[in-house]
């Protein structure tokens, strides 16, 4: 969806939900740290959310950041135009600039902001297509925000819809299907392989790959693991969390104590498993290994394959699983989208209702008030001159009267919706 030019929904019936969000899409991820709520603990971004809230005038406010998101969802009367966007950015980070181009902002007001907010749960619009991620990350800002007070019933509706949306893309859709994460695919295939019951593992390097990793390999743990890596003491906190143990990577060309499995990723950009290595740590093992290699450039040289039996996974063959899995997720997306327009159609009918409810709402008051004013004021004089029984047939046609007022607007106002 292109960026939306703020303003020409103003007259829509959503128009009070608007949208200001900064994505990998507008702008590389460093960049994007200058539209975020800078803080140190929770408390201190709740006050910070009150402020931005009250100096922009809010009704209500949602604030969603991620590794390559930021996203403000509000309600308010207000148009949108580029100087309420740069006051609202300098409002949310003071290191911001005020005056610098706010290009990189994308604006949704009205329908246009629901939709978008859709397609963000569904994962349509992520960095991934069908990545649940960003999902629960939503749900998460929103309950905190809730817990605030910084929402009310406008975004709880909203969210009401957006989730259920959601959940019905990934129910109806394979949108979510076949793993493009490389790491997610790589372990695919390491579970898929047939592997002895008394797995070692070697996992060399303890960056963000191989945290990564770690995720996968605590459900599904091998009975030995050891983690090498330049840092001890970073190859020390991933072995906790697997329940291994940790040696330096410079001690790798001592180890004697086989294995099974061995995953590398680290930062070098030379050769770490050659095959003189591999076959040192291979020793007189005859069963077949599996040998990951999540490097870029390779970590372990494809010649171990030549003279050992060892099933070789590395990066590049998994890149063209991803890229086909990937193809087949973006051929779900047209349908997603119709599961999607079909919600927004129901919420705007249903927004209409509560919309006519709240407006409604004092309705029952008013009348109640009416009817008292009558009786108390306007024929005050003439009703104390009626018997006990008149004033009962009096008192009666008005309780009538005051139902049928009542009910009448009601069902008219919810029959106008449908």
């Amino acid at each position: 969806m292109p960026p939306y030019i703020c303003g020409s929904e103003s007259k829509i019936m959503l128009h009070h939900y608007k949208i200001l969000t900064v994505t990998h899409r507008q702008t590389d991820v460093r960049s994007i740290a200058k539209f975020v709520v800078p803080y140190e603990d929770t408390e201190v971004l709740r006050g910070k959310l009150e402020i931005l809230k009250e100096r922009c005038n809010l009704d209500e406010l949602l604030y969603l950041a991620t590794c390559n998101r930021v996203m403000y969802l509000f309600s308010t009367k207000q148009q949108i135009s580029p100087r309420f966007i740069q006051n609202f950015i300098g409002q949310a980070n003071p290191i911001f600039d005020p005056a610098e181009d706010t290009d990189a902002v994308e604006c949704y007001e009205g329908t246009r902001a629901v939709q978008h907010l859709y397609e963000v749960a569904a994962s349509i619009d992520s960095l991934v297509v069908g990545e649940r991620e960003i999902f629960r990350q939503l749900r998460e800002a929103f309950e905190q925000c809730r817990q605030w007070q910084l929402t009310g019933d406008l975004l709880r509706l909203l969210m009401r819809f957006t989730v259920e949306a959601a959940k019905e893309v990934y129910a109806q859709t394979r949108i979510g299907e076949k793993p493009v994460s490389i790491v997610s695919l790589a372990m695919q295939q390491l579970f898929a392989a047939k592997t002895p019951q008394h797995r070692r593992l070697l996992l060399i390097g303890a960056g963000r790959t191989n945290a990564l990793v770690a995720k996968f390999l605590v459900k599904n743990p091998f009975e030995t693991t050891t983690v090498f890596n330049r840092n001890i003491k970073k190859a020390q906190e991933l072995a906790e969390n697997l329940g291994g143990n940790a040696q330096k990577l410079s001690d790798l060309k001592d180890y004697k104590d086989g294995f099974d499995c061995i995953i590398v990723c680290t930062s070098a950009t030379e050769i770490i498993v050659n095959e003189k290595l591999y076959a040192r740590l291979n020793s007189s093992d005859t069963h077949r290994k599996i040998a990951i290699d999540l490097a870029v450039p390779n970590n372990i040289s494809s010649e171990i394959v030549k003279s050992h039996d060892v099933e070789f996974i590395e990066i590049d063959s998994l890149r063209e699983i991803a890229k086909q899995n990937l193809s087949f997720r973006q051929k779900e997306v047209e349908k997603a989208k119709e599961i999607l327009q079909n919600k927004l159609t129901e919420f705007q009918t249903i927004h209409r209702q509560r919309q006519l409810e709240l407006a409604l709402r004092d309705v029952p008051t008013q009348i109640k008030a009416v009817k008292n004013h009558a009786i108390n004021e306007v024929f005050k004089n003439e009703l104390a001159g009626l018997d006990e029984n008149a004033l009962q047939v009096v008192e009666n046609i008005l309780n009538y009267m005051e139902k049928r007022c009542i009910s009448i607007p009601m069902i008219v106002a919810k029959a106008a919706t449908l």
